[in-house]
């Protein structure tokens, strides 16, 4: 009697990649040359998630009436961080839900690292100051200060 041929083969095919796949993970480890990734401060965001030079943020995290775009990071270490982006806000002109996001130019800095405590092995940023470089929204200061949960 013959043996079917289209059996055999995808059996010994299978055979094959079975023994390739295990050669290639029982291969040497690498060597434990490389140093471990440096990681710096984070950001917190408002669902708790870690960030690292995030391009957008939110700041007011209850109705996202205020938020940052656009950040472009010049500096990042393991004190300060430094970026340039827009300040979109919320005029809530004549209620919030009726109003209109204007856009502000900005450079915000994050300080005061600190062990986040949600994760004590992780350092996040604790403040944030927003440098408003031209217009800012009414009532806001020059810089605003900013307190991040933690």
């Amino acid at each position: 009697m013959r043996r079917p041929v289209v059996g055999t083969a995808i059996g010994l095919g299978a055979a094959l990649l079975l023994t390739a796949g295990m050669t290639t993970a029982s291969a040497t480890p690498p060597t434990p040359t490389a140093s471990p990734a440096v990681q710096h401060p984070v950001l917190v965001d408002c669902l708790w998630h870690q960030r690292f030079r995030p391009a957008d943020f939110i700041l007011a995290c209850g109705d996202g009436n205020s938020q940052l775009t656009g950040m472009r990071w010049t500096q990042w270490n393991d004190n300060t961080a430094v970026g340039q982006g827009v300040n979109v806000v919320n005029d809530c002109k004549p209620y919030c839900a009726a109003g209109t996001f204007r856009k502000y130019p900005v450079t915000v800095k994050l300080d005061r690292p600190s062990a986040w405590v949600k994760h004590p092995n992780v350092q996040q940023f604790t403040r944030m100051s927003v440098n408003y470089t031209g217009a800012k929204p009414a009532g806001y200061t020059q810089v605003m200060n900013y307190p991040l949960w933690n």
